[in-house]
This record gives structure tokens, C-alpha cells and sequence, in this order.
């Protein structure tokens, strides 16, 4: 898909979430028609769906056409188009378009490898079985990166690398389970996230606290003129300690990370609240976030 070097009239982008999202609005802006079919019943099904909606509404508001809780059950040609049959209930639809993206997932390439030779085991998708210092079941081989199913990141791939140098030549037992959740959606604006979802930190049923913030009232934002999103925080009512964050909004992907340095810490979210942050910033409203904080109900 980065090759193309012509521009669809319509595309169809099979899969909403992060790739498929990220293109989406990509050649939506290049001037493509686009239309995004998901299966699940909002988009990015991993994330809340407060920020899975917020993520849907820019981006029908930049005229792409959402489908969810929609399933393919059929791909054929017509005429120059490749039609899709959608099935969402019981409702039958079609629609088509110059072009199909799927997005929904992807397998390792191990299968040329040679590791049935070596008698280096991998699960039943292909993806090579490590231990949580990356060891194979075969001493003296490692596996980084995508093919270990750790992460399928370059931010993973290149902590694996840390993790297995660390452990080999520095005698610093460090751990694959020692890392935080950590990652972003590319789309404009984007969205960065640490730790547990909201639904996660429910349904492990642990007394917590939240707070939130419309991108609408951080000064930078308003300064910017890119209000859209939301920032929200997760704490351990208990330990303080936070959870988790979510922050959909402009520099989402760069702020979140002065709340993992906290998480890393194992510091208190009372640390953050009392530190003094520099204005105009999104960051700055960080600490004032932690100060609205009320239990997650």
C-alpha cells in the first residue's frame, strides 16, 4: 500500500481499526472516496467506546463513510469495481469501489524460515514462541520482533532487542512483562495510550478513579484550532497509582508518554498533580486533570 502511486477513485478499506483507519483518512485527504467496513460493533474495537465514537466522528465529519457491526460475506468484479456484499443483522447491502484494503490482522512470515529444521516451536498462527526473556525453546536462539507476537510494534521490535542484548551481554535480567502497554493511532488527531482501557480496568473489577478532559478546554488546543478529542486518566483508588490513560486529541501520541514515565516509576498520580508544567502546553493540563479525579462507577 505505500507503493501505490496512484490515487483510487473509491476505496474500500476492509477492517477499522489502526491501519485501516490510518489509510483511510489518509487517501480521504488525498481525495479518494473511501468507505471502512468493521465487524466489530464500534471502531478500533480494542479501545473505549467513547474513544472508538469520537475517533468515528471526525472522521464521517471529513466525509468517510463508516460501516459497523457490518460483516463481508461476499467480494466479486463488476465491471471495473470490486463490489463487497455486506451483511449487518439481517440487512443485506452492497457497495463498491475501485479499490480493496484489508486490514483485518496479519500472520507472521515464519513459514520459510526453516524452524521445523531447527525444532524451534510456534503457535498455532505461525508466531514463534518465546519465554519473557525471549528465548526460544531451542537454547542460544532469540526471536525480536514481529514474529515473537509480542507487540508487532517498532517501539516492541526495538525494546526486544534491549531485553535480549540486556540479558545476553550485560547480565541485567531484564523481562518482556516488565513493559507497559504502549501505543498510537496515526490518524489526525491522534491518539495515545497507556496501560489499561477503561473496560479493562472494570471488568477487573478493582475500585478506581477517573478523570477526563475535552480537548476544547486545553489552551493549546483552542490556541491551535484542533479542539477535537479527549484526554481521560485511570488511578488505583487504593495505591494512586495510575492505570492507564487515553488521550485522543493533538499531541496525544507525545503527551502520553509524561504519564508513562510515571507509570514506569510506580510513582503516585499525586507526583504528577503537584508537578508544575509549562504554558501553553497539552501536557500543562495533565496535573490539572488529576485534581478533577472521581470514582469510576
Amino acid at each position: 500500500m505505500m507503493d501505490v502511486d496512484f490515487l483510487p477513485r473509491h476505496l474500500l478499506v476492509l477492517g477499522g481499526s489502526y491501519i485501516g483507519l490510518e489509510f483511510a483518512q489518509m487517501y480521504r485527504r488525498f481525495g479518494s472516496e473511501v468507505t471502512v467496513i468493521e465487524l466489530a460493533a464500534h471502531l478500533i474495537p480494542r479501545e473505549d467506546a467513547d474513544v472508538s465514537q469520537a475517533v468515528a466522528d471526525f472522521l464521517k465529519d471529513e466525509g468517510i463513510d463508516i460501516r459497523v457491526n457490518s460483516k463481508v460475506v461476499g467480494v466479486e468484479k463488476k465491471g471495473n469495481d470490486i463490489a463487497l456484499s455486506i451483511a449487518t443483522g439481517v440487512k443485506q447491502s452492497q457497495v463498491a469501489g475501485s479499490h480493496l484494503l484489508l486490514a483485518i490482522g496479519r500472520r507472521p512470515n515464519t513459514d520459510d524460515l526453516g524452524l521445523d529444521e531447527a525444532g524451534i516451536a510456534t503457535d498455532p498462527r505461525g508466531y514463534i514462541e518465546v519465554d519473557d526473556q525471549l528465548r526460544t525453546n531451542v537454547p542460544g536462539i532469540w526471536a525480536l520482533g514481529d514474529c515473537n507476537g509480542r507487540g508487532a510494534f517498532t517501539h516492541t521490535s526495538w525494546n526486544d532487542f534491549e531485553i535480549v542484548a540486556a540479558n545476553l551481554l550485560d547480565d541485567d535480567p531484564r523481562r518482556v512483562s516488565d513493559r507497559i502497554t504502549a501505543y498510537a493511532l496515526y490518524t489526525d488527531p491522534p491518539l495515545g495510550r497507556a496501560g489499561m482501557t477503561e473496560a479493562e480496568v472494570r471488568k477487573s473489577g478493582r475500585p478506581a478513579l477517573i478523570a477526563t478532559m475535552a480537548m476544547e478546554d486545553v489552551s493549546r488546543a483552542y490556541e491551535k484550532g484542533e479542539t477535537k478529542g479527549f484526554m481521560k486518566i485511570l488511578v488505583d483508588q487504593e495505591t494512586r497509582q495510575i492505570l492507564g490513560a487515553s488521550l485522543l486529541g493533538v499531541s496525544g501520541d507525545e503527551v502520553i508518554h509524561c504519564i508513562l514515565d510515571v507509570m514506569y516509576a510506580k510513582a503516585p498520580s499525586t507526583v504528577l498533580r503537584r508537578a508544575m508544567h509549562i504554558h501553553p502546553t497539552v501536557s500543562e493540563f495533565i496535573p490539572t486533570m488529576l485534581e478533577d479525579l472521581v470514582p469510576l462507577r
